[in-house]
C-alpha cells in the first residue's frame, strides 16, 4: 500500500497565495468576531475584516506580543466558546505567568497532520520505531511528537524526558530507529552509550531535536557517537501549536516551514519594519486556520531570515535559516550585541574544541566594567598541554570577528555538565538585584 503523503498538493505559487489570502481573511474575521481582545486590538488600528483584500494588507495589522498573552491569562486570545476547547497547553516561560494556549479538536488534528509532515520530511516511515525523549503533560513537546508519529503510522515509544538508563534500555530492547529529544539529551545519551560500550546494540539512524540551539561541532559529535545518525532540527513554539511548525531540510541547509498553516514575516526588532528576504531579523507569524487562539502578527522573538528561491531538495514549501538566537536574549557585552549562536559558529571552526561551553558574565563593582569568561571543553583526544594554544586561538578569533576581548579557559572533555533538558550556557551574574 502506498504511504500517505502529508505535503500539500499546490501546483504553483499562485495556488498557495490564494490559499494564504483566504486563510488570512478567515483569521481576521474569526478573531474579530470571536475575541474581545482582537476586536479592540484591530479596531484601534482601524481594521475590520473587510479591510483584508490582499496579502499586502498583512502589514497593516497590529502586532501581538507575549505580554498580550500574559495580560489575557488564563485564556488569552480565545476566539471560540469554551465548549469548543478540548485541550490546553502552556509554555514554561521565564517571567510572569505561563502562556496558556487553547486548542479545538480541529487545531489538534491540524497539528498532528503537519507534525506527520515533519517526520515525512525527515524520511521517517511507518516501519520506524520512534523513541520520544521530550516533556509530556502541560508542555506541547511530548504530545506533539507522539501525535505526529501516530498520524504517520510509525511506532511511538513515549519514554519522556530524562532517565538515560531507561532510554538506553528501550533503544536496545525495542530497537528504536529514531530518537526525538533536545540536542543536549541526545549528546548525553550518546556519550553514555559509548561509555558503556553499547554502540553495537543501538539502531538509531535519525535524531530529530529541537527546543535549543546547537553548534555544528555538537551536531557532528552526536552524529558520530550514534554511528552516523542523521540529525534534523525541528522548530515550533507553544503559541504556534507547538513543535512541528517546520523542520530541517533533507539537504540540511535550511528549515522548511508550513506556509499553508501560517505566514512568516521578518522584521527589524527595533524599528518593527519588515526586512527583505535574506536579512536576519525577528520572526513574526500569523496563523491561517487556528481556531481557539489564532495569532495575528505574533512576535516570536526568534531570530532567523527567509531564504529565497527554490530549495535543492525539491520541496515546494518556503524556507528560513535555523534559529540563530532570540531578540530578547542577546548578550550585551561592552556595547556589543552577541548571540550565543555566534560563539557557536566561531568555536565550531576551531580544531580541537569540544562541543560544550559556558559563558560567564561578571561585573567589577568598583570600575563598573563587564568581563566575559568563556569556559570551553577541549576535544575528546586533545591533551591538556594544548589548552593554552587553544585559548589563544579562541581569544584571537573572538576579537577578530566580534571586536571584543574575552578571557578563555579550557577544560577536559566531559567536565562541563550535561543535562537531558536545555543546557545552561550563559551564566550572567552582572545583575544581582531580584528581578520581578
Amino acid at each position: 500500500m502506498r504511504q500517505q503523503t502529508f505535503m500539500p498538493n499546490f501546483q504553483n505559487h499562485a495556488e498557495l497565495f490564494t490559499h494564504q489570502l483566504k486563510g488570512l481573511q478567515w483569521t481576521v474575521r474569526h478573531a474579530y468576531e470571536g475575541s474581545p481582545f482582537y476586536r479592540r486590538h484591530l479596531e484601534a488600528s482601524g481594521i475590520t475584516p473587510e479591510s483584508i483584500r490582499s496579502l499586502d494588507d498583512l502589514q497593516r495589522l497590529p502586532f501581538t506580543t507575549a505580554q498580550d498573552l500574559r495580560d489575557g491569562y488564563p485564556f488569552p486570545l480565545r476566539s471560540v466558546p469554551f465548549e469548543d476547547i478540548v485541550r490546553v497547553h502552556a509554555s514554561s516561560g521565564t517571567t510572569g505567568k505561563r502562556k496558556i494556549m487553547a486548542y479545538t479538536q480541529k487545531d489538534i488534528d491540524d497539528w498532528a497532520h503537519f507534525f506527520a509532515r515533519c517526520y515525512e520530511m525527515a524520511g521517517v516511515t511507518p516501519l520506524d520505531r520512534v523513541q520520544i525523549g521530550v516533556g509530556y503533560g502541560i508542555w506541547t513537546a511530548g504530545m506533539g511528537f507522539e501525535a505526529g508519529c501516530e498520524k504517520l503510522g510509525a511506532m511511538a515509544i513515549p519514554v519522556g524526558p530524562g532517565n538515560v538508563d531507561m532510554h538506553i534500555q528501550f533503544m536496545m530492547d525495542a530497537k528504536s530507529t529514531v530518537f526525538c529529544s533536545t540536542a543536549s539529551m541526545a549528546l548525553l545519551a550518546a556519550e553514555e552509550i559509548c561509555r558503556r560500550g553499547l554502540s553495537d546494540q543501538i539502531h538509531i539512524r535519525k535524531i530529530i531535536y529541537g527546543s535549543e540551539r546547537s553548534s555544528r561541532s555538537m551536531r557532528r559529535k552526536i552524529s558520530d557517537l550514534f554511528g552516523g545518525a542523521e540529525l534534523f532540527d525541528i522548530t515550533g513554539l507553544t503559541e504556534l501549536y507547538g513543535p512541528g511548525a517546520g523542520i530541517e531540510c533533507p539537504d540540511h541547509d535550511c528549515i522548511h516551514y508550513w506556509s499553508d498553516y501560517y505566514l512568516v514575516e521578518i522584521i527589524d526588532p527595533e524599528t518593527l519594519r519588515p526586512l527583505p528576504d535574506g536579512e536576519w531579523g525577528e520572526m513574526v507569524v500569523t496563523t491561517l486556520c487556528k481556531e481557539a487562539t489564532p495569532l495575528i502578527r505574533y512576535r516570536t522573538r526568534d531570530i532567523t531570515r527567509i531564504i529565497p528561491g527554490p530549495c535543492t531538495c525539491g520541496t515546494f514549501m518556503p524556507k528560513h535559516s535555523r534559529i540563530r538566537g532570540r531578540s530578547d536574549d542577546t548578550i550585551k557585552y561592552r556595547g556589543v550585541n552577541i548571540y550565543p549562536s555566534t560563539l557557536d559558529t566561531i568555536l565550531s571552526a576551531i580544531s580541537g574544541v569540544g562541543s560544550e561551553y559556558q559563558i560567564h558574565l561578571t561585573r567589577d563593582e568598583d570600575s563598573g566594567k563587564d568581563f566575559l569568561r568563556l569556559i570551553v571543553e577541549r576535544g575528546q583526544d586533545v591533551p591538556h598541554s594544548q589548552g593554552d594554544a587553544l585559548s589563544e586561538q579562541i581569544v584571537y578569533q573572538v576579537k577578530r570577528q566580534l571586536l571584543v576581548t574575552i578571557a578563555v579557559e579550557t577544560t577536559d572533555y566531559g567536565a562541563l555538565p550535561r543535562t537531558e533538558r536545555k543546557s545552561q550556557r550563559v551564566i550572567d551574574t552582572r545583575i544581582t538585584d531580584e528581578i520581578v
